[in-house]
């Protein structure tokens, strides 16, 4: 190895100018952009102003008697009677069995549920699911005067 050798590298190092790392801004930019727009497109907006709600109102005089009425009271502690019979457990198994032994043999059976007013309202849903469950998709709520 001569001198000259030993200069060249040496000199390689030397002569080749250091670069700053530098980071390029434009790809990010688009991956955010592309997240905002996934976000705007994918975000629903829902308006929650005041909810308007007529309520209907029910008159005594126009009640009916049907063959096919199958009566379901809801008390204030969630307890179910169906045709003025208890039914063990409030759950929505039980009800919907209830339910279709008082439907069996009726021709369209409408469910007439009257639930106390302080009755959560998770019991009447509980109600209306077990009837959905029992296959009656005819479902009535009773109503009284407010003079009452």
């Amino acid at each position: 190895m001569n001198a000259s050798d030993g200069d060249d590298a040496v000199n390689f190092q030397r002569g080749r100018p250091h670069e700053e790392p530098e980071i390029n801004l434009i790809p990010m930019i688009d991956v955010l952009l592309v997240i905002l727009i996934f976000l705007m497109i994918t975000t629903t907006y829902s308006k929650y102003a005041g909810l308007e709600i007529n309520l209907p109102t029910a008159d005594v005089q126009q009640v009916q008697d049907h063959p096919n009425e199958i009566n379901v009271a809801v008390s204030s502690q969630g307890e179910v009677m169906v045709n003025k019979s208890a039914v063990g457990a409030s759950d929505v198994a039980a009800v919907s069995l209830a339910l279709k032994r008082a439907a069996s043999g009726a021709k369209e059976p409408v469910v007439i549920i009257s639930a106390d007013a302080k009755t959560t309202h998770q019991s009447v849903i509980d109600v209306m699911q077990a009837a959905q469950q029992a296959g009656l998709s005819h479902i009535s709520f009773a109503t009284q005067n407010a003079g009452r």
